[in-house]
């Protein structure tokens, strides 16, 4: 096996055999089913509202029922609404409906912005329907003459979409784009440390001795790269099998069966099954395959810097200085997704981003799911590969010099003097 082999398979068993890796791996996708399924219950149970509400007025023609879930019960309209409100009552509000059109809602706490919503919209209809009656009009003639349109949407394609489908592209981009993000931060700052450890110990010294600089960086790089790989691929199995297990226990129902429950409405059924249908069309194929050679490319650029950084300082505290001009493009770079992709894909400000190097990996990404030209994905591509060329060059010059470099406070004009140097 030639030297880099054997660094890249140092690096990686020395990865995946740590404590803290082997936790991580099998822990973290816990945490987060865990942390999912109790989120789940407190927002059940928030929405689940068992208040009482007492109503003072007239309710003739108000439907208040089957609102969040509140309880209404009829008052007596002589009685003072503070001995309703008292800590002793199990009363929560006194809704005043003496006037329908200046309602009055007196509460112990604030309610809730749904339930003011809910009792406001019924209130209005109410309103409206006594004056379409006081004017002479016959409810029920107006109720025939109602008529609801349903848009079909067709594609270039000639296939029919759901109204569904920028959202359903926007939740794989975003999810994409972010999960990137996150693989570069989290392993970029792992090889920067491996890189940091190995020169406080004094170890690069005798590694050095036997194997080229460069040699010894792509080595950390790629076992670095290889162990992330299989954290993620853990990750995904262990978490989907833990989702499986928690949503059969929780009983959560499946988006056909609450379109079922909710009583054979044929136009919510056609749209859950659109959905559905768009789901299964998108090109899993691209996706996945995008998503790894922008993975492989993005990470390749950014642990190059990373590597940089960690040859430059003696600590992992000098790495502060270097660190906002890496995580700034990243940031910037998943704003301009959330904010400018998701809203225009095709957009000035989304096309731009999606080839600059720094931004790209996250911003096409972020793209692809709406449907990219190939041409517009290979220039991406041949652009950061570019740049990778040129970044992985400067990063070995730098790597070169700063490994065999101790005591000197390290700033970004001493990078730059070894970068020249070389």
């Amino acid at each position: 096996m030639n030297k880099l082999g054997i660094i890249i398979k140092r690096e990686y068993l020395t990865k995946v055999r740590n404590r803290t890796f082997i936790i991580m791996t099998f822990v973290s996708p816990l945490i987060f089913v865990g942390l999912a399924t109790v989120i789940y219950f407190l927002t059940s149970s928030n929405s689940s509202d068992d208040s009482i509400y007492g109503i003072v007025g007239d309710t003739a023609g108000l439907d208040l029922r089957s609102i969040d879930d509140v309880q209404f019960t009829a008052l007596d309209p002589q009685a003072d609404y503070t001995d309703y409100l008292s800590t002793t009552s199990n009363l929560d509000a006194v809704l005043d409906l003496t006037s329908l059109a200046d309602p009055v809602l007196y509460s112990k706490q604030s309610p809730s912005l749904s339930l003011v919503g809910a009792i406001e919209n019924r209130i209005g209809k109410t309103l409206t329907a006594q004056s379409y009656q006081s004017a002479g009009y016959d409810m029920a003639e107006l109720d025939a003459l109602k008529r609801d349109v349903d848009v079909r949407i067709i594609n270039e394609t000639g296939r029919e979409t759901s109204r569904a489908a920028s959202g359903i592209k926007a939740i794989f981009g975003g999810a994409a784009g972010y999960l990137l993000m996150m693989f570069i931060i989290i392993y970029g700052n792992m090889v920067m440390r491996s890189v940091i450890e190995e020169k406080v110990n004094r170890i690069i010294e005798i590694i050095i001795s036997s194997v080229k600089p460069t040699t010894l960086m792509f080595g950390k790089i790629a076992g670095t790269t290889l162990a992330g790989l299989t954290q993620f691929g853990i990750w995904v199995i262990l978490g989907g099998v833990l989702f499986t297990v928690a949503s059969t226990f929780i009983g959560v129902p499946l988006p056909g069966e609450q379109a079922a429950a909710a009583g054979g409405d044929l136009v919510g059924n056609r749209e859950v099954g659109l959905a559905f249908n768009e789901i299964l069309s998108l090109p899993l194929a691209n996706l996945v395959s995008s998503f790894l050679i922008y993975f492989l490319l993005g990470y390749l650029l950014y642990a190059s810097i990373y590597v940089t950084i960690g040859a430059a300082v003696d600590s992992e505290t000098d790495t502060q200085q270097f660190m906002l001009p890496v995580i700034l493009p990243l940031i910037l770079a998943i704003y301009v997704g959330f904010f400018s992709v998701l809203d225009d894909p095709h957009g000035i400000v989304a096309v731009t981003f999606s080839y600059i190097p720094l931004t790209s990996p996250i911003v096409m990404l972020m793209r692809i799911p709406f449907g990219v030209a190939w041409w517009e994905v290979l220039l991406s591509i041949a652009i950061l590969s570019a740049t990778i060329f040129i970044v992985v060059q400067l990063a070995a010059r730098v790597y070169k010099i700063g490994i065999l470099s101790y005591g000197n406070k390290a700033s970004w004009a001493q990078v730059l003097k070894w970068i020249r140097s070389s």
